[in-house]
Order: structure tokens, then sequence, then C-alpha cells
């Protein structure tokens, strides 16, 4: 593949640029500190084992893009990395008392479904664009499957995330063992069972659209897709967005997500 110039990709991340909801992301005092409390008390009570945790940045945005089977996924994550990390949890987390104790102390940010996937993806910008981590289940919802293969096909939001934000890298990551304690619709916790988190190598959207095993796309095409029509644009970064989630979702098998 051709060498593709700076300008080039800029000008793409124009063209792809999800605008931010203008909104404050949620203040949480508090979340400093369960951060310096909850990581032990979780790993002492629950068996999570870590790996590629040295992958995860300390500091500025990142992406960390997991499967989904268990309610306690985000906190795995969480306790793992040790970083404020928001996600994007539906309004019902925020209209039943327990659960809205969580999300308003660690800052997690309300999404209504009516408002459809632009008010997430707005969100989930200002996220990204004020340094921060950004967690993110490709499948969007637990898997309700009753068994292995659990990993089912993600959306393309994230993709379009990753485009808007193409210096920000993603972490594609496997959560294994977290439904064997506590499976959609289950009420007891096993914290017994093991849980295994993998955080695999990152990868920006940048590097991912010229590699010739992702994107493969070199300044010619690249340009063509900034000079070409709205629709023929949008059908062109449709395709893309989806061989990035596909690949993403890949990876995430290939660390052994169930």
């Amino acid at each position: 593949m051709g060498t593709v110039r700076d300008e080039t990709l800029d000008e793409l991340r124009t063209v792809c640029k999800i605008q931010g909801a203008d909104v404050p992301l949620p203040k949480s005092p508090l979340y400093s500190v369960l951060l310096s409390i909850l990581p032990i008390t979780i790993r002492f009570i629950f068996r999570i084992r870590y790996r590629g945790l040295h992958r995860i940045p300390r500091n500025g945005a990142v992406i960390l893009a997991a499967n989904h089977t268990s309610h306690i996924d985000p906190f795995s994550i969480i306790c793992g990395v040790r970083r404020r990390t928001h996600y994007l949890a539906k309004a019902g987390h925020f209209d039943k008392f327990m659960t809205s104790v969580v999300m308003n102390t660690t800052g997690q940010i309300r999404t209504h479904r009516e408002s459809g996937a632009v008010d997430a993806l707005s969100s989930a910008s200002d996220v990204l664009e004020a340094g921060l981590s950004l967690g993110i289940f490709p499948e969007s919802t637990r898997s309700r499957r009753e068994e292995a293969p659990f990993l089912g096909k993600g959306k393309t939001g994230f993709a379009r995330l990753a485009a808007s934000h193409p210096d920000v890298p993603v972490f594609p990551t496997a959560i294994i063992g977290a439904r064997d304690v506590m499976a959609p619709g289950d009420k007891i916790i096993r914290f017994w069972k093991p849980v295994e988190v993998t955080f695999g190598e990152g990868v920006t959207w940048n590097q991912w659209i010229v590699h010739p095993n992702g994107g493969a796309q070199d300044e010619e095409s690249i340009r063509s897709i900034i000079t070409a029509g709205e629709e023929q644009r949008r059908a062109t970064m449709k395709e893309l967005y989806r061989r990035f989630t596909d690949q993403v979702i890949g990876t995430m098998a290939a660390l052994g997500a169930p």
C-alpha cells in the first residue's frame, strides 16, 4: 500500500466527525475514592485474573471494547484498568434506586433509546474529546444465548467513533467466565467462579485503515471517499465500519471471548 498523507487522514476525519452532545459530562467526585477501594475489595472477593493490563495507558483517550454476557462486565474492566471509565447506560438503570446510585456515583452516561444512536454516539464522542476512557460493548447488550458461542455480531456505532477520533486506540477485550458468575436474569452472584479479562493490542482507526489486513486504503482511495457524493461516501464508509467491527469482534474471539 502507498503512503497516505497526514493531511488526507485529517480530511477523512472531518467528513466522519461525530458532533458532541454539548452536555457537560456527569461529575463523579466519589469515583476516585471508589477506584482506590473497590479494585482491591473486588479482587479479594472475586477470582478475577487480568492479562495485558500493561497495554492500557494510564492517561489519554481510549476505547475499551469488550464482549458482554453479565452485569459484572463493566466492573471487571474498571477494577482492572483503575481509570475513570465511562459507559453509555440505558436510562432504566437510572430509574431504580440501587443501580442509579452506582450510575451516578461512577459518572456513567444516561442514554435514551428513543433518541436513537445519535444521542449515544454524541455523548461518547464528548468522553473521548475530553481525553477520557470509554468502555463500550460492540454487541450493544448482554448476550441472551443459552449456550456458547455467546459472542454476537457487533453494531458499527463504535467503528464510527473510532473514525471520528482516529488517533484514539481501540483495545479489543475478552471477558471470560463472567456469565458463570452472574448470567442474565440471575439474582445470585457466584463470586467463587473464576473470571479472566484479557486486553489485546490497541489499534487506532488511522493505523487500521491503511493496513493491508485492515481497511487496505491508500492515498487515492481515501481521496475518492472524501470527494465522493454523500450517498456514495456513506455506502463506502458503511462497508469500512462493518469490516472494522467484524475484525475487532474477531480479535475478541481470538482472545477467548466465549
